[in-house]
């Protein structure tokens, strides 16, 4: 049992673990502001936290965009044996919000989630950086007053795109998959150096698997991770994006085919892309009201209590009439 403790910040309760360590949420006594704290182990084969952390300040540098949904860091260094970031405290991740949802999600809800994930990616491409590792998992929502925001999160993949003579880093086979299999674009699994076009890709699929509940090639059966992602390259290429689409509006089938067919070094179309989920958000009778499908999951039942509440009141009262 580790005894963690960090300079100048109180730890509150465990948020979490994963294969980095584990995190916290915490508060500066000072300030009384809610931060989330991560460990990792400083002896661990591959420290990532410092490396994660230069990679959100650097994005957070760029004061011509106000609103880039990249979380604050307020604190990195060792102490000890142990590697602390403290950071931004945000809510849910997608992932969480999904399983919450039942697993699946309105267009709606997909339309507006879809359009900030694009502008995220937008951005950190626009500093010249992949992140590598498109999935639900790594896109939260906000607390407070910035529940509707979806923020980008987790950079232990991320990879500058453009050399320092400010070239674009050069086209590659044989690469081993980076990232998380089920997202990975077909280029990703056929070995092929990662560019922008990959990044979109993999929101393409984290869309259809929102909207249909699951992806094709979810849930193979191997004997180990090779073989594994061997059968999900094999199932991903064998799946046409017209049939993974299919009974969805067409315009799900136009932005994964447009992020399928870019070259590798392109710079994407952002504009072209969020146009089309604009306008299918317009065409589909919606409002931006940021009325998400947990939101309304949440009314429903905080209404539905209320009422058995009111029936168990009203039930009371009758019996208590003479």
């Amino acid at each position: 049992m580790v005894d963690y403790k960090v300079s100048n910040f109180k730890l509150v309760r465990k948020l979490g673990a994963g294969a980095f360590g584990e995190i916290f949420q915490g508060v500066n006594p000072k300030t009384n502001q809610e931060v989330a704290i991560k460990f990792e182990n400083a002896n661990s084969k591959n420290p990532q936290l410092f490396f994660e952390a230069k990679f959100y300040q650097y994005l957070l540098k760029d004061s011509n965009t106000p609103d880039k949904g990249i979380p604050r860091v307020y604190y990195c260094a060792t102490e000890g044996d142990q590697n602390i970031m403290v950071m931004d405290l945000l809510g849910p991740s997608l992932e969480d919000l999904f399983n919450i949802c039942n697993r699946k999600f309105s267009l709606k809800t997909v339309l507006m989630l879809s359009e900030q994930m694009l502008a995220r990616i937008e951005y950190v491409h626009s500093r010249y950086i992949l992140h590598r590792d498109i999935k639900p998992d790594n896109f939260v929502i906000g607390i407070g007053s910035k529940q509707h925001k979806v923020y980008v999160i987790d950079f232990g993949l991320a990879k500058k795109f453009v050399s320092r003579d400010g070239k674009h880093i050069p086209y590659k086979e044989g690469k081993s998959l980076t990232g998380t299999a089920r997202y990975a674009s077909v280029n990703t699994h056929l070995g092929i150096e990662q560019a922008r076009r990959d990044d979109l890709e993999s929101l393409g699929f984290v869309m259809m698997y929102f909207l249909r509940g699951s992806l094709p090639w979810q849930n193979m059966r191997a004997n180990n991770k090779k073989e594994k992602y061997q059968k999900i390259m094999e199932k991903k290429l064998g799946t046409p994006i017209e049939v993974l689409c299919k009974g969805f509006p067409s315009e799900c089938t136009t932005f994964l085919t447009y992020c399928r067919n870019l070259k590798f070094e392109d710079k994407p179309d952002y504009n072209y892309l969020r146009t089309l989920l604009k306008d299918l958000f317009v065409k589909s009778g919606y409002e931006m009201d940021y009325q998400y499908d947990w939101n309304i999951l949440a009314k429903k039942k905080k209404e539905e209590k209320q009422s058995s509440g009111n029936d168990l009141l009203a039930s009371f009262i009758q019996l208590k009439s003479p």
